[in-house]
């Protein structure tokens, strides 16, 4: 009689670049076992946003309707109540998760089938009790970089030396594993008050991240060495507490079947842009996207026509609309709206730009557009699925970081890995960038005679393949894979309390 596999048991927060790699991740691990070793439950969680609740619709039927035949469930938790005074749009996710710490133990204690582990969001790390209570094995997975992470479980060193007076007004933000003192447009706005509500929060959500059985990154060992040996070695926690060990089996991108092609190489039908890109020659387009919340008030629309026109270089970008009314949500959230060209654009911009460039006012297929031989650069918010995606094909990067961690993420793409040009970002006025200082990165990094560009370019090939080797069987990632195969069998075997 065949055994009934224990169960990996999800809990994402409901947006795509945290839901999607979560689900990939953990059909790796079922994939890696021979898609029989273990099942998915994915606990879903109601958006507090209408817009957010039928993004998490579409993702899940788009799940079920391609299951391939592994055993993935659906377990949807009931209503909370959303907090009305959080700081912030980062500390009502995690209080606003952590509100279902209820439905989660009893949705888990309920499973008919053994429960392997836990995996819960870095936003749901203070739901390791629920696991720890029911006896089950709790797993963090880490969206975002190796860098965050070591941030993250740094923060209570750095709240604790600050307590003890070891930091003065002006005290520096050092993380082990990056360059030292972390430039202060590095980092993530969420932390940067260390006298704030806030940075205790965050503080304390790290502690709990060090409480978990193990800690899932979506990186590689390759990809961030000095941050991810800084946690290995326990750098970042206080003195004297134990690091999770840490599982990089990155990069975890839904890629398809797709490729760096030609246009000889596509079959129809394309969608409009990747038809338009694959009439262009080789590496000649910068793409211009900020994500699924990146949009821009018309001042800096108009900044950006004026870079792209004066740089004479071909573009594709992606161009959202600001939320219409009401498009405040209550997690602080904004989401874009299809772009009214007429209205956000220069008089004469098209005109002008006829032929070498094209506007898209709404969602375009990035990992697509990535994929095509024309794409020689990215202008990107420098969200993490972004920058992997955009790594996986060898593009170099020009950052705009808008909110989150991003600044981080454009620190670490242009000063450590450095794949990445450069582009100064006023935070006091909303990130906003000059005309002449997106031109001035737009001829470095797209340009023939720039060093900078050059190196940026070499860097970011060589990342393309340090990507794709890490996954492969001996690669680094592969190899983290199995290690956390063999962690949740055991924790499988394991009496329960």
């Amino acid at each position: 009689m065949a055994t009934t596999p224990p169960a990996l048991v999800l809990l994402p927060e409901w947006g795509s670049g945290h839901l999607a790699p979560m689900l990939e991740s953990c059909k790796r691990v079922l994939l890696h076992g021979g898609g029989r070793a273990f099942s998915i439950t994915l606990l879903v969680m109601r958006p507090p946003t209408a817009e957010a609740s039928s993004e998490v619709e579409e993702h899940v039927r788009r799940e079920q309707a391609a299951f391939s035949g592994l055993e993935i469930g659906f377990h949807r938790l009931p209503a909370v109540d959303p907090p009305k005074d959080a700081v912030g749009v980062e500390e009502f996710i995690a209080r606003y998760v952590a509100a279902h710490a209820p439905h989660v133990r009893d949705a888990v204690a309920g499973m008919a089938r053994p429960v392997a582990a836990l995996v819960l969001d870095m936003f749901a790390a203070p739901l390791v009790d629920v696991a720890r209570g029911l006896g089950v094995p709790s797993y963090v997975f880490m969206s975002s970089t190796g860098a965050l992470l070591a941030l993250m479980l740094h923060l209570p060193v750095l709240r604790d030396a600050d307590a003890d007076g070891e930091e003065g007004d002006d005290a520096v933000m050092c993380v082990p594993g990056l360059p030292s003192p972390l430039p202060a447009a590095a980092v993530p706005g969420f932390v940067a008050d260390r006298k704030s509500p806030n940075f205790e929060w965050f503080a304390r959500l790290g502690e709990r991240f060090a409480d978990a059985t193990g800690i899932i990154a979506n990186t590689a060992d390759e990809l961030e060495p000095g941050p991810l040996a800084a946690v290995a070695e326990g750098a970042c926690v206080p003195p004297g507490r134990p690091t999770p060990p840490v599982y990089p089996i990155g990069p975890v991108l839904s890629l398809g079947s797709s490729k760096k092609k030609d246009s000889s190489s596509e079959a129809p039908p394309k969608h409009e842009c990747v038809a338009w890109l694959d009439a262009q020659p080789a590496a000649s387009v910068v793409f211009l996207c900020f994500g699924s919340m990146g949009w821009f008030e018309p001042p800096q629309v108009a900044e950006i026509c004026a870079a792209l026109e004066r740089s004479g270089h071909r573009f594709l970008w992606v161009l959202r609309g600001p939320p219409g009314d009401g498009g405040g949500a209550p997690d602080g959230s904004e989401h874009p709206t299809d772009a009214d060209l007429d209205a956000l654009l220069p008089e004469g911009f098209l005109e002008r730009t006829k032929g070498r460039g094209l506007v898209w006012p709404t969602w375009a297929p990035q990992k697509e557009i990535l994929a095509r031989a024309a794409v020689g650069g990215f202008v990107t918010h420098g969200g993490w699925n972004s920058v992997l995606e955009s790594l996986w094909h060898g593009v170099p990067m020009i950052p705009l970081p808008l909110y989150a961690e991003q600044h981080l993420n454009a620190f670490e793409l242009v000063s450590v890995m450095g794949v990445a040009v450069a582009m100064e970002v006023d935070r006091d006025r909303d990130n906003f960038v000059e005309a002449a200082e997106m031109e001035r990165a737009l001829r470095v990094l797209m340009g023939g005679e720039s060093e900078e560009g050059r190196k940026a370019r070499e860097k970011a090939k060589e990342m393309m393949a340090v990507c794709r080797k890490a996954g492969e069987m001996g690669g680094s990632s592969y190899a983290a894979l199995q290690r956390l195969s063999a962690a949740l069998h055991y924790g499988a075997a394991l009496p329960k309390k």
